[in-house]
């Protein structure tokens, strides 16, 4: 286990600190970095926010996700203004074009 910067925390369970968290970044579990299929299986569908997990939340925090999702966040989640991650992936359309603009000089 890797030493954690001053202030940084690890939890292993979503409700131990979604009271307090301001962002909470979700990302899928990935089946490629696993060599044993039954470890990923294991901890495939660990955890999953859910519109319940969200009643606990602050009202202002933002739930991002750099998509697509495996489930990990449940459908339901998408109609709360707190799940920015359409957005995220629209802003981040945006930035790869701006990029490609500029590397291929037509910006």
């Amino acid at each position: 286990r890797a030493t954690m910067p001053q202030g940084v925390t690890e939890h292993s369970a979503i409700e131990e600190i979604i009271a307090e968290v301001d962002v909470l970044y979700v990302t899928r579990v990935q089946r490629e970095r696993f060599a044993d299929p039954e470890e990923y299986a294991a901890v495939a569908s660990a955890y999953k926010v859910t519109p319940e997990t969200l009643t606990r939340a602050k009202s202002g925090m933002i739930l991002m996700h750099p998509l697509p999702r495996v489930g990990e966040i449940a459908p339901e989640c998408d109609l709360d203004p707190r799940s920015v991650y359409f957005r995220q992936a629209e802003h981040g359309m945006y930035v790869r074009m701006a990029l490609l603009a500029a590397v291929l000089g037509k910006a």
